[in-house]
């Protein structure tokens, strides 16, 4: 090898070394500049979580869950809100979840390609973006003025649901669309129908995504107050575990505003502060229950 040659060679030799300890110098920096954001939002989810627990939590006690609110003396309850809430989440669930996964199960296995797809995506997308007080609006719309019902469990369980579907939509189509295609191929080959390949093969494999998605519009419905109010109301009937779709339901989230705002009992702060700390244990705890069994699942398919 000519001398020209080796000094060539030795140049690229050096350029490479140098350019292999920028890449690592800047892979360094990138992963600590992911770690520091990781971590500052980490804090700051625990810092919200300590302010918001920590002033109501250790104050309530069971006759806090179960009494009757107060309007002007102190010592009330948040028993009918309570329940009011979870038995409107459960009628907004029961609607919802049906439809919702199964018009994303249309969307991702059955809906032909072309324009009218698109569009039908476009809206759903267009949709799960929209403020929920618009959704309060159409409730108002629909049990208020069009079918007389007035303010009641039954408009804002319903009015709910318009407000998950298209989230569960999406959630749905998308969960089923990260199946692989091979899965499909699998089923077709063992002598599966369509039908029984997707309940059997593909929903099993997009469970996973599926009860993610249920969960976050379980959470988002339980803290919701703008439909709440325009559809169930401000108050309750009075009793603690009405079943009734005609009554006033007034949830938990509304009891927490009202309380904070427009409240006449002298400790409305603190009612605020536990009423708070409830609120954001019980959206911990729904979302604990619904990925408690997949994560069951998953230690047993180990």
């Amino acid at each position: 090898m000519s001398p020209i040659s080796q000094s060539s060679a030795v140049r690229r030799t050096l350029n490479g070394r140098r350019h292999n300890r920028r890449v690592r110098a800047l892979n360094r920096i990138a992963t600590a500049c992911f770690w520091a954001l990781g971590s500052l939002l980490l804090l700051l989810i625990l810092w919200l979580l300590f302010t918001i627990v920590g002033h109501g939590l250790f104050r309530i006690d069971g006759s806090f869950l179960i009494d009757m609110p107060e309007e002007l003396d102190t010592g009330g309850g948040i028993g009918p809100v309570l329940f009011n809430s979870f038995y409107i989440l459960f009628l907004s669930l029961v609607i919802s979840i049906p439809i919702g996964i199964g018009a994303g199960v249309y969307l991702a296995e059955y809906a032909p390609p072309g324009k009218s797809t698109e569009f039908l995506r476009v809206c759903v997308e267009g949709l799960a973006s929209v403020p929920s007080i618009v959704f309060g609006l159409l409730g108002i719309a629909i049990f208020v003025e069009a079918f007389h019902i007035g303010l009641t469990i039954l408009g804002g369980a319903v009015t709910l649901a318009f407000l998950n579907l298209p989230v569960l939509t999406r959630v749905t189509e998308e969960a089923v669309h990260a199946v692989p295609q091979e899965y499909r191929d699998a089923a077709y080959a063992l002598g599966s129908t369509k039908f029984q390949c997707i309940g059997r093969v593909v929903l099993p494999a997009a469970l996973g995504g599926i009860v993610t998605g249920v969960s976050l519009t379980a959470g988002r419905a339980f803290g919701e107050s703008a439909v709440i109010i325009l559809t169930s109301g401000l108050s309750t009937s009075g009793r603690m575990w009405d079943f009734h779709l005609m009554a006033p339901g007034e949830t938990l989230a509304v009891h927490l505003w009202y309380v904070q705002s427009e409240a006449l009992v002298p400790d409305a702060r603190d009612i605020a502060d536990k009423s708070a700390a409830v609120l954001v244990v019980v959206v911990l705890l729904i979302n604990l229950v619904f990925r408690f069994p997949l994560w069951l699942r998953a230690r047993r398919t180990r």
